[in-house]
């Protein structure tokens, strides 16, 4: 097994503040506008998105909330482990608002298709987008595609992006590892 740096601390924050300026241009205010992290790795992307817009671009409400899937999934019944479900936390009406959804690497699309699914349980959002830091475009399982995003990889079925966080993991950079 081999592993190569997909992008270093540093072209990760870059590339964060370049999303952020992205969601501002068509936001602006973000008074109609929520910001969902799907759990548990987009919640990091969702968290640092937040922390940059308001500290740095001076917006200052930002509705942020984390989304649970867990039990949403298609193969949640596949695998021998049982699944633990982390907590879902929106605590604001998405009703008629543009949601923002968040993740960190965009695969098959199935993780989207289950936060779409258990969004619903939600309300009925006015608009949703998909933000991802990590697009493996040519591994797409379903029709899904995202209107933000920030690196696109071109990996094998054989290959998996790692990100690693500098909260979670010690430090943040993103491996493409070769099984």
């Amino acid at each position: 097994m081999s592993q190569k740096v997909l992008l270093s601390a540093t072209e990760i924050n870059i590339i964060l503040h370049r999303l952020a300026c992205q969601l501002l241009e068509n936001h602006l205010d973000f008074a109609n506008t929520v910001l969902i992290g799907i759990q548990p790795r987009g919640t990091f992307v969702a968290k640092r998105l937040t922390k940059i817009l308001k500290e740095e671009y001076k917006v200052k409400h930002i509705d942020l909330g984390f989304l649970d899937i867990t039990f949403y999934r298609d193969d949640f019944r596949r695998g021998d482990k049982t699944l633990e479900a982390t907590a879902t936390s929106i605590d604001f009406l998405i009703e008629d608002k543009n949601v923002v959804l968040i993740d960190d690497v965009l695969y098959t699309g199935r993780s989207i298709n289950a936060a779409l699914t258990a969004l619903q349980s939600f309300g009925r959002p006015k608009d949703v987008e998909l933000l991802t830091l990590i697009d493996r475009r040519f591994s797409r399982h379903l029709p899904i595609q995202p209107n933000y995003r920030g690196r696109q990889v071109d990996a094998i079925n054989e290959e998996k992006v790692k990100v690693m966080w500098k909260e979670n993991d010690g430090k943040d950079v993103i491996y493409l590892i070769d099984r």
